[in-house]
């Protein structure tokens, strides 16, 4: 059977789509197909009619078509899918026992995303087309070794944007306690169920280790600590002193717990970052390594303007404190920050704090996090190592 047919219109600006990006607007395309077609494949042709790919689509969404297949006339079914969660999982090192195995238009699976931790699999279905789809996918990913449970984390708000709702679920239909995992050496109880993201901050796991590296023997500020990742590798490696900070009482108080089971010493409090900063403006060199690691602060080009004064203003309060010589490890999770006004806002930052700052390090997000050129929005995470004079 063939796929329906999407046809772009005639704009006056250029759809990315033609250029290669995987997305297509509502408003982009001469006519929405019937709500019958939602969750199911669709070909997409130009004004021309020519071929530009099969996508997932839904008329709910501003999202109306995602691409996955370059060529026209893809099946979405178990198979197709099976196919490309295979690739996915072999592009990935099997060595790795915590990591993401799955991660959406960057595995041409848009909508899916399967994060692995040691011997459970969290499995988020964001787009009505995945979900539809669910227990194909999840038959599949019960192929591989050594897994005792898969957690249906179905609870992320923008399902309600493809008209889903939101659940949580596990295929052996037991609970799943929180537990403790072992991730780069350090141990965390996790709620695989409830916890944020699919229950850890899988991203930046291979930051945390490495700016503890930078740690020994300096007084370190780790802000917006959640589970205390970067604290806890920098008490490992022998910081003077830690303190760990962040606005959710919960997350302290999973820091404190994660530190006694580590046996290791920091000191955790519940305090809003930017308040924090300003009652301590005046103590100048209190910190030898701050980290900021903070929520993002743009979804959305909209929300860009005030997303730079916002981290314009935090790095600013943080290189003030700074001892010289001091390192300030940055970063952003706002995919509209991209590395070129990320830089731009920390040189005024730095230039306002009238502070000489060197690079030291440009990290990225991990490799199981691929980034694909035609597809910008795969790329999200960025940070900068800074030592100030």
């Amino acid at each position: 059977m063939n796929n329906p047919v999407l046809s772009l219109k005639r704009c006056p600006r250029r759809p990315r789509v033609l250029d290669g990006h995987p997305w297509v607007f509502a408003g982009e395309v001469e006519t929405l197909l019937p709500k019958s077609v939602n969750g199911l494949a669709v070909d997409l042709v130009d004004p021309r009619r020519r071929p530009l790919g099969t996508g997932i689509y839904n008329s709910r969404s501003k999202l109306v078509w995602r691409r996955f297949a370059r060529d026209n006339g893809v099946p979405w079914d178990d198979s197709t899918v099976a196919g490309r969660i295979e690739a996915a999982v072999a592009r990935r090192d099997p060595s790795v026992r915590y990591g993401r195995l799955v991660w959406s238009e960057a595995d041409d699976l848009p909508g899916l995303v399967v994060d692995r931790y040691d011997d459970v699999l969290v499995v988020q279905a964001l787009t009505l087309a995945v979900d539809r789809l669910l227990p194909a996918i999840v038959d599949c990913l019960q192929s591989l070794p050594d897994l005792a449970e898969i957690v249906r984390r179905n609870d992320t708000p923008v399902r309600r944007q493809e008209g889903l709702d939101l659940n949580v679920s596990t295929v052996s239909g037991a609970d799943v306690p929180s537990r403790w995992f072992s991730i780069e050496g350090i141990e965390f109880r996790l709620d695989l169920t409830g916890g944020q993201k699919t229950g850890f901050y899988l991203d930046q796991r291979e930051q945390h280790p490495a700016v503890g590296f930078l740690a020994k023997g300096r007084r370190v500020l780790d802000a917006f600590c959640h589970q205390g990742g970067f604290a806890l590798h920098c008490a490992k490696s022998g910081a003077a002193s830690v303190l760990a900070i962040d606005s959710s009482a919960e997350a302290v108080e999973n820091a404190r717990a994660n530190a006694a089971r580590n046996g290791l010493t920091i000191t955790a409090e519940a305090a809003n970052v930017f308040d924090f900063f300003t009652a301590h403006r005046e103590e100048r060199g209190l910190f030898d390594l701050i980290i900021l690691d903070p929520p993002p602060f743009a979804r959305s080009r909209s929300a860009l303007d005030g997303a730079l004064r916002g981290y314009k203003e935090l790095n600013l309060r943080a290189l003030r404190l700074l001892s010289p010589g001091g390192i300030l490890a940055t970063y952003t999770c706002s995919q509209p920050v991209d590395r070129a006004l990320f830089r731009s806002v920390l040189a005024d930052a730095a230039h306002d704090a009238r502070r000489s700052v060197t690079i030291l390090g440009e990290p990225r997000q991990p490799a199981d996090h691929p980034v694909r050129l035609d597809f910008p929005e795969s790329e999200y995470l960025r940070g900068y190592w800074l030592q100030a004079d």
